[in-house]
């Protein structure tokens, strides 16, 4: 997910396709923490929705991950590393995911949601069929 109007898209589509009781995770870039306020990142994804779940990329930057945690962000992905337990003690505090690796996601940039194809590979993934859902 790389801006306000992809992850507007994928709100509506997560809303027509995604299977109850699951979650459509609004993954940013890969490290994307290092260059991306966890604030701006929270702007892009949009208002809390419970269909879906903001996930900021920390890459390797414990610091990154303890101010997403405190702006409020549910949900980060860190490598582990020395700094890996106290950040998860920090996400636990605040009742939020963290993750040790990306989970799979679509490439979004890639993938022409204007065509039938990249429609059809939409759908597949938000009902199911290509991977499990994020819960």
């Amino acid at each position: 997910m790389r801006d306000s109007a992809e992850a507007a898209q994928l709100r509506a589509l997560a809303r027509q396709w995604l299977r109850p009781g699951c979650r459509l995770a609004l993954l940013s870039p890969p490290a994307a923490a290092h260059y991306l306020s966890p604030g701006l990142f929270l702007a892009i994804t949009g208002p809390e929705d419970p269909d879906c779940l903001p996930v900021l990329d920390c890459g390797a930057a414990p610091g990154h991950a303890l101010a997403a945690l405190r702006a409020g962000c549910p949900a980060l992905v860190l490598r582990p590393g020395p700094a890996f337990p106290a950040v998860a003690g920090a996400a636990r505090d605040s009742a939020a995911l963290l993750l040790p690796e990306r989970p799979p996601s679509l490439e979004m940039a890639t993938l022409r949601p204007d065509t039938p194809r990249g429609v059809a590979l939409l759908r597949s993934w938000l009902i199911g069929e290509a991977e499990p859902c994020a819960r």
